[in-house]
């Protein structure tokens, strides 16, 4: 029997066959990604409640009732927001002395000193150390999300890992506008995000004496909760960084797939890859799919299936009701 060469179109379809078989193995990488990502809700229902707390320690509940009755009255007054991101600090004492450019002492070591950081609790909530920081990450939607996302067409929850050194190029763009699209993170304010966003969001606002944006109030609380906080923005940090190692860790995979497909000549030199890596796939079926792995019906099965989309009767009323009926009879029958 004449053997089959493997052209580049078989290449692509069994390369995509092999990535979705490493993505259903269970690995160490893989294993620590589904851990971190069930344990994200319960650290975030945590942080939250300690938020919360401190959060009405510095704006207490009777004060922002007043603001809110305040606002409601009179049109001119503009007082009171929710909000879901705030920086929280603690006194604490400068370790070293600080010294300028000159070399002077400015800040004695044991002298007081603010220690900030910035806590976002959205979905696109940025994650970056900086106290500052107002950026937006949609890193954590595309990791908590992933399933929700994958498979569904335009979208892909590991563009930003698989795309990490092109520089945000234009189709990476294109995927992650359509990835924020469906998660709600690309709309302009609380009120008009939808989906998913929307129902991981709802949970985490409360309302706040002071203008809109969150870095102009600093809730002061102690160092133990403030470390408290800490502990789940780690977790959190942890959480995207376990999806982008396992997923890193496929590509590392798929890129000595590839390379070895690329040095076959015959299409059953990859099929015999396959098999060692654990996946049943028969020549037949590289040969009748599409590129993207659909099957192609063989000529009779799909003169069938052209021929019983010909000529069909539609039900009328009384038709629908008889069978119905029938249908009613027979589950009766089994009850």
């Amino acid at each position: 029997m004449t053997r089959l060469r493997l052209n580049q179109e078989y290449r692509n379809k069994i390369a995509i066959k092999i990535d979705a078989r490493l993505q259903m193995e269970d690995t160490i990488e893989k294993d620590r990604y589904l851990q971190l990502k069930e344990q994200m809700q319960p650290n975030q229902d945590r942080a939250w409640k300690l938020m919360y707390e401190i959060g009405r320690e510095n704006y207490p509940q009777k004060d922002v009732d007043m603001a809110n009755y305040l606002q409601n009255k009179y049109e001119n007054v503009n007082t009171i927001a929710p909000d879901s991101c705030f920086h929280v600090a603690y006194q604490g004492v400068h370790e070293e002395d600080v010294t300028n450019y000159q070399g002077q002492v400015t800040e004695k070591k044991g002298s007081p000193k603010m220690i900030e950081e910035h806590f976002d609790f959205k979905v696109n909530g940025s994650v970056d150390t900086n106290s500052n920081s107002s950026n937006k990450d949609s890193d954590f939607g595309y990791a908590y999300f992933r399933d929700e996302m994958k498979g569904k067409e335009g979208l892909n929850p590991d563009i930003n890992i698989l795309m990490e050194d092109k520089d945000n190029n234009p189709y990476q763009r294109k995927i992650t506008d359509a990835n924020d699209k469906f998660l709600g993170m690309n709309c302009d304010g609380r009120e008009n995000a939808t989906s998913y966003q929307k129902e991981w969001d709802k949970n985490y606002s409360m309302d706040l004496i002071g203008r809109e944006y969150c870095r102009d109030r600093q809730l002061m609380t102690s160092k133990e909760n403030y470390d408290q906080l800490i502990f789940w923005k780690t977790q959190k940090s942890a959480f995207i960084m376990a999806h982008e190692n396992w997923i890193k860790s496929i590509m590392s995979q798929m890129k000595e797939v590839k390379l070895g497909l690329k040095g076959y000549k015959y299409l059953d030199e990859a099929i015999e890859l396959c098999t060692e890596l654990g996946l049943d796939i028969k020549a037949e079926e590289i040969i009748r799919t599409n590129s993207t792995g659909l099957t192609i019906f063989n000529p009779k099965n799909l003169a069938e299936r052209i021929k019983g989309m010909k000529n069909v009767k539609k039900m009328t009323v009384k038709e629908k009701i008889l069978a119905r009926v029938e249908y009613e009879r027979q589950a009766e029958q089994l009850n």
